[in-house]
């Protein structure tokens, strides 16, 4: 049981002494992790309880019936088709051979039993030639088969130490023969050292190596016996101090699969599985993807056929309250509509406990999807992004309110009135100002631009003034090129979510999660009051599908809570990496 990892196993046996022999395996260690289901069952109560085990879908059970019951038992597991290869059946008699287990060949159901008398052995084929000259009494014995029974075995084996125990004890002592009486209590004199004799026995019987160590028995085996297409083959052995050795494997794992072909169900869902887009193709063809891929290598190596079906219901599978049921494809599997299920599916406590899982070959979490924003064309006025509008407006205005105190200060200043020609002596009279208010609002423009002007003021006033608007241009200018050099290398990103609370505490952007999935579970079934809010808005809204989220999470006002792995898309990226929850994913 521990080399096969079994984790739910049926007990089924006939009497008390049946669970007596069987006390050590229910006590063991191992058993207790294990899940254990013990019924007594007879002749009339077989079908019963084959068929409660059959209901609670446990497909291992270890059976302890009579020899004579054997046969009734088998048709029992014929007529309830529980002879398929998900059944595993551990017989406790050592007589397995010399029952008829041809129905059983070619269901690949798995059978194992443990032998005691190897028939292959030269001191078994000799004694059983022996046996074969006594035609009644040998019938009797053999079961009318090639085999000798373990009662047969273990009884010729017996008679053998005795012969050798007594004969050892008569070499020392003289054995004479005395009257005994059956209604008195005296044991015999010789008993003792008979008994002692007896245990220092070495031989080989036909029941294996003999040898005792305090009145237990030793150096025995047990073949571990398999049932294959062409018959019960031994694949390993069982011993007192070393346990089971299995010497051969693949006996344990090749599930009848052969010649069987499974039923493998799977989900679309980009890049683990994917329909063909080009090309006319049936069949297992139609489909690509990781997990294609990954069960075509796995079919391979196991060596088996296999039909891909898509979920009828396009689901993964979530468990409803309500009604009690799954659904998706957890449902089919336990319906046995499918032999096992490939995809991106989600491991979680909830469906382990209803189907087993593979060893995870991808770990995720949970994170948000959203359009990527695109750049916008260049506008005419797209210069002016560096400063904000008001900026602009304010510099406008200092352009305005600079130029004309310009144009006063140099009026009301007598040191920037000039005679236009100082060489003509006639005309001393006529003097001019050369900031008229065109020439102050060029002088100003010229400064902001950092070209200047061939106006050069001269009064300390005007002076004063144009140092001021010097300054103002510098710092202005300086804070538009950085800004401007930004804009050009940087496309400004806008994050309005950054986490889920940030999501939850607003209504304007919608938010969905792929319908029966396990993101949606974890929402519904979560105790933090942020996610059970975020779940009471999803819950007034559509669950979508996966690929209508996508379409969908084009939309700037849209946004899809779903597992990181759908962030690796060339059109779409996830603003963050929010650490909701993390996920293993297998097949």
């Amino acid at each position: 049981m521990a080399y096969l990892n079994w984790t739910r196993v049926a007990i089924v046996y006939e009497d008390d002494y049946g669970l007596v022999k069987l006390r050590e395996l229910v006590r063991s260690r191992r058993s207790q992790d294990m899940e254990i289901y013990l019924r007594q069952a007879d002749l009339d109560s077989y079908r019963q309880v084959l068929s409660e085990i059959k209901a609670k879908e446990i497909r291992n059970l270890i059976v302890d019936t009579k020899p004579g019951n054997m046969h009734h038992f088998l048709r029992m597991i014929l007529q309830l088709q529980m002879n398929d290869y998900n059944y595993h059946y551990l017989f406790t008699t050592f007589d397995i051979e010399t029952f008829d287990l041809e129905d059983f060949k070619y269901n690949f159901v798995n059978i194992t039993a443990f032998r005691l008398v190897d028939a292959d052995d030269a001191e078994v084929r000799g004694v059983l030639r022996d046996m074969e000259k006594f035609q009644f009494q040998g019938n009797n014995l053999l079961n009318k088969s090639r085999v000798i029974q373990a009662e047969a075995a273990l009884m010729y084996d017996s008679v053998q130490v005795f012969a050798v125990g007594l004969r050892t004890l008569e070499q020392s002592h003289a054995l004479r023969p005395m009257n005994i009486s059956c209604e008195l209590e005296h044991p015999w004199d010789g008993g003792l050292s008979l008994i002692n004799y007896i245990n220092t026995v070495d031989r080989k019987g036909i029941s294996g190596p003999i040898g005792f160590k305090e009145g237990r028995r030793i150096q025995f085996k047990l073949d571990l016996l398999k049932l294959r297409q062409q018959s019960l083959v031994k694949v390993g052995e069982w011993r007192p101090g070393s346990g089971v050795n299995i010497t051969d494997k693949s006996a344990f794992f090749e599930a009848g699969t052969t010649n069987v072909t499974l039923v493998v169900i799977t989900i679309l869902e980009t890049p683990y599985v994917m329909l063909r887009s080009k090309g006319n193709f049936s069949g297992n063809d139609r489909y690509e993807g990781f997990c294609i891929d990954l069960l075509k290598e796995i079919a391979h190596m196991v060596g088996f056929a296999y039909r891909i079906e898509l979920v009828p219901d396009g689901k993964y599978g979530v468990y409803d309250y309500e009604t009690g049921e799954w659904n998706g494809i957890v449902r089919q599997l336990m319906d046995k509509k499918a032999d096992l299920a490939v995809g991106s599916m989600t491991i979680n406590y909830a469906r382990e406990s209803v189907i087993d899982f593979t060893k995870p070959f991808m770990n995720l979490g949970i994170s948000i999807l959203f359009k990527v924003p695109t750049s916008h064309p260049a506008r005419l006025f797209s210069f002016m992004n560096p400063l904000a509008i008001e900026i602009w407006l304010y510099v406008l205005a200092a352009y305005i309110l600079v130029s004309v105190t310009m144009f006063v200060v140099a009026r009301f200043s007598p040191y920037e009135w000039n005679n236009p020609h100082p060489c003509h002596s006639q005309n001393t009279e006529i003097v001019e100002n050369q900031f008229s208010l065109a020439n102050s609002f060029w002088f100003t423009i010229g400064t902001l631009m950092q070209q200047g002007s061939d106006l050069n003021p001269k009064a300390t006033s005007t002076r004063i003034v144009s140092g001021v608007w010097w300054f103002f241009t510098l710092i202005i200018i300086s804070s538009y090129t950085a800004n401007l050099a930004a804009f050009l290398t940087v496309e400004r990103m806008i994050t309005p979510i950054e986490n889920a609370e940030d999501l939850a505490s607003q209504t304007d952007i919608s938010y969905g999660t792929l319908e029966s999935g396990s993101t949606m579970t974890f929402f519904r079934d979560s105790m933090i009051e942020t996610y059970k809010k975020m779940w009471r808005f999803m819950e007034n809204k559509n669950l979508l599908y996966s690929f209508l989220l996508m379409k969908r999470a084009l939309s700037e006002f849209f946004k899809g809570i779903m597992p990181s792995s759908w962030n690796q898309r060339c059109s779409t990226i996830s603003f963050r990496e929010t650490a909701i929850l993390h996920k293993l994913v297998a097949y």
